[in-house]
């Protein structure tokens, strides 16, 4: 299987170098990492949230969790909320549940970048599969999403000391 039509369509339009690249499959963010020799901290983790009823993409790297609480302060927002699995069919009716790539314009979406993922040179992203990646620039992704960048990500609870 390769990149998904819509992201590749997406992708040619944006007229940004990329690359794009088989893998075993994998199913979490830290696996595809994993299995792609990719450090953790360049593979972009797309996490759907609601803030004030609005789908966003809140994007971290794949070792860290998105902090609802920090996020809806980046936000403005009075409410916020992880997305649900069949909330996730239709936003993404392209991708294979939980292989959104971070390209909210693409779906008409908000994107959130936490800086530790914003300061990488490099990022790589499902391309819409769990079998795909994408490969491009860290500029070259900003220059395509408009991401809002600040701090809202956090090592997992299972992490901490």
């Amino acid at each position: 299987m390769a990149v998904v039509p819509t992201v590749q369509e997406f992708l040619r339009r944006a007229n940004v170098p990329y690359s794009v690249f088989p893998h075993v499959r994998a199913y979490t963010a830290q696996e595809e990492a994993a299995v792609t020799h990719v450090p953790g901290r360049d593979w972009a983790k797309a996490v759907i949230c609601f803030v004030d009823g609005e789908p966003v993409q809140a994007v971290v790297p794949a070792d860290l969790e998105v902090n609802l609480d920090e996020l809806a302060v980046l936000a403005g927002a009075s409410t916020i909320r992880l997305a649900g699995e069949d909330e996730l069919r239709w936003l993404y009716p392209d991708c294979e549940r939980g292989a959104m790539p971070p390209l909210g314009p693409l779906y008409r979406q908000m994107v959130y970048v936490d800086e530790a993922l914003a300061a990488e040179e490099q990022i790589v992203f499902n391309g819409g599969t769990h079998g795909d990646a994408v490969s491009m620039r860290y500029e070259d992704f900003a220059a395509i999403a408009h991401p809002i960048v600040g701090r809202f990500a956090r090592r997992p609870a299972h992490d901490l000391p």
